[in-house]
Order: C-alpha cells, then structure tokens, then sequence
C-alpha cells in the first residue's frame, strides 16, 4: 500500500503541474504480454502509459518462515525412505502472482494531463 500512496501524490502534483485535475475511468485489458488497456472505443493505453502498483503487478516479497515440512513417507520399505519431517526456516523470498490478464477490467487514475494512468486494481475479472 505504500507504493499506491507514492504514486498517488505523485499523480497529484504532476496534476497540479499539468493543471489538469486526477480523473478515474475504467478499461480492460486487452492483452496481457504487451501490456495494453482500451479505455474506450478509440482509446488504448501501452505499458510505457501505465503506472502499476502491486495490486496489478507480479511482485517478490520477503517472508520469515519456521515451520516443519509435512511428513512424507517412501514406498520401498527401506529406513531411508521412512515417514520423515525437515525444518523449514529463515527468510525466504516468494513470487505473488498478480499480473493482469487478457479480459479484467481495471480502475484507473489518469495523470500528467492524461499522458500517465495509475492501473490502481481489478474491480471485475472476465
């Protein structure tokens, strides 16, 4: 959420620059890899228009974890393969996987006099 306020008063003072208020609208994403959003009819914006925020993004987070795997056990009989539990502990690093997809409808903030959109979430998925 930190990052949604940076680039929300972000958005805000190059509004105030461009003198030209915040606006949201809604568009869908009609591709997914580039990245693309139809706004309207005759309106489509590209990556290099879009701000995204982790809401709308695959991003890695850092994670402290302590915990024991759960037992598993082989099937041959031999001790090495008996029922058996590791640790596992430490800070790790995770992917979140929330990339837009082809079809979900996003809401939007333009900014920069409408040259720059803040992608802020999904608020329907096909």
């Amino acid at each position: 959420m930190n990052e949604l306020v940076r680039a929300v008063k972000q958005a805000a003072v190059e509004a105030v620059k461009a003198d030209g208020p915040m606006a949201v609208s809604f568009g869908t994403v009609t591709s997914a890899s580039p990245l693309k959003i139809q706004v309207d009819q005759k309106k489509t914006l590209t990556e290099a228009q879009l701000i995204l925020t982790n809401n709308v993004r695959d991003f890695n987070v850092d994670m402290t974890v302590d915990h024991q795997t759960e037992s598993q056990s082989g099937g041959s009989g031999e001790a090495a393969f008996a029922a058996h539990q590791h640790a596992y502990k430490g800070r790790k690093t995770f992917k979140v996987h929330l990339a837009l997809k082809a079809g979900e409808k996003v809401i939007l903030i333009s900014c920069d006099g409408g040259q720059k959109y803040i992608v802020l979430d999904r608020w329907e998925a096909p």
